[in-house]
């Protein structure tokens, strides 16, 4: 595959000093005493340049990207499109506010989201900066429409770091601990989780979420069921077949607004621009970020037009929202996702990464399971024998990886998940030696 755009960075591994190398360890010595310890780093080489499904550090380490920033640069670190969309709008304006003085790119981003998610309904859009802000716009939203105040989530899920969102996510550490009170009336569901459901189906999964929904809130005073059709955070976990669709069935029965969370699934990540479409499932409301706008700070939420509508007016938005750099990228964006055909690309990059997982977990009982969809693929570690967590393994393979030139990160909530998120701009051969440097580091770490 012809690497998309960017800078002419060669497209290889390369291992000049260890990692991390002298000078990013320099600058690691700085940040300890500068930054905040708060702020963790999982791999501290500091990156000077970037492009296809290499990062550069400034000792000159080229490392295979399977992370692209959590799913951010989903076309690349440095894609001919955005870089020149963001540089014309740099020299036009930087700001001035949406809400004071708007401008076209906010309205043409809006335009964009309306026709490429799911449903051929009236829809209306807002921006917003960081998925946790859009997510929990979207329940104001939700609030605003239903008249109730009552919001469900499910197990292992993660939304957010914001008070609201917070309390949304499932996992204490590091997210939640010391950190309360959270905000009230959010409830948690049994999310369909098929490697430790015991064989349960996704309809009976469903039912058994509802039976809990009904039992513990009440549809009577639920706002939002809000969802990531693919957990993130939580394990890349996929749920069985007729899990959504059962859901949003009793959503629709019972005046709740079904939320469909993609920031970390949106954007042709998992084989189709939104991961709703591989249950043809359309979301009321459905919010996005993350891959949005390649790399540039940028989120929204787009829904059914009567719902996004019900908010006053004044009642949504933000100084940032929709900046004008950041809306430039995310035309760009999809702009260059459709016109390389990078849905197809996701597709292509399961089917070499599933048929090499698939190949690994053969020779290594060590691998529980093989999950995911597109360019969003997982594996679930545990002990031989048993499906009980290896977290320890986990971090062990992947620091592993690490110092092998490879860029992998960990999930999960027991901490147990390898997940790889490579760029959809990776070229095959980075891809397959990616996965080469995988598979040696499983056989030698024992």
């Amino acid at each position: 595959m012809t690497v998309i755009g960017g800078p002419s960075l060669p497209q290889e591994r390369r291992l000049i000093t260890s990692i991390p190398g002298p000078v990013s360890q320099a600058i690691q010595a700085r940040k300890v005493a500068a930054v905040a310890q708060g702020v963790g780093t999982m791999l501290p080489v500091y990156v000077v340049a970037a492009g296809g499904g290499v990062l550069v550090d400034a000792d000159g380490n080229s490392l295979i990207d399977f992370g692209s920033g959590i799913a951010v640069s989903t076309v690349g670190n440095s894609a001919t499109g955005v870089v020149s969309a963001v540089t014309d709008q740099v020299q036009a304006f930087t700001h001035t506010c949406f809400m004071i003085t708007p401008y076209d790119g906010y309205v043409a981003v809006a335009e964009t989201l309306n026709r490429i998610t799911p449903g051929d309904h009236d829809k209306r859009s807002v921006l917003f900066n960081s998925g946790a802000e859009a997510v929990e716009n979207a329940v104001k939203i939700a609030r605003a429409f239903t008249r109730k105040q009552a919001v469900v989530t499910f197990d292992h899920a993660y939304h957010g770091r914001t008070n609201l969102t917070m309390a949304m996510t499932a996992k204490n550490m590091p997210y939640k601990s010391g950190f309360g009170p959270l905000a009230p009336e959010v409830y948690r569901a049994p999310l369909s989780y098929p490697f430790r459901d015991g064989g349960l189906d996704g309809v009976t999964a469903a039912r058994r979420a509802i039976d809990v929904i009904e039992t513990q809130v009440g549809a009577a005073n639920l706002a939002a069921l809000v969802i990531e059709p693919i957990q993130g955070e939580g394990g890349f976990i996929v749920p069985a077949d007729g899990f959504l669709p059962t859901l949003v069935e009793w959503c629709r029965a019972n005046n709740v607004v079904f939320v469909a969370d993609e920031v970390q699934t949106g954007f042709a990540r998992t084989g189709a621009m939104f991961a709703c479409e591989h249950e043809g499932v359309v979301p009321d409301l459905i919010v996005t970020a993350k891959g949005i706008a390649g790399g540039l700070p940028l989120s929204a939420v787009t829904g059914r037009a009567e719902i996004m509508d019900a908010p006053h007016v004044g009642g949504l938005g933000g100084t940032y929202g929709g900046n004008p750099i950041a809306c430039a990228a995310a035309l760009a964006v999809v702009e260059t996702i459709e016109r390389e055909g990078l849905v197809d690309r996701a597709r292509a990059i399961e089917e070499t990464m599933l048929k090499r997982l698939t190949a690994l977990q053969a020779e290594d009982n060590r691998i529980g399971d093989i999950r995911g969809r597109g360019a969003m693929m997982a594996v679930e570690l545990v002990v031989p024998g048993t499906t009980d967590p290896d977290a320890d393994l986990t971090k062990r393979i992947a620091a592993a990886a690490h110092a092998q030139g490879l860029v992998v990160l960990t999930c999960g909530t027991h901490g147990n998940v390898l997940r790889f998120l490579p760029p959809l701009s990776i070229p095959d051969n980075l891809l397959h030696e990616g996965l080469d440097v995988l598979s040696q580091t499983f056989r030698e770490t024992r």
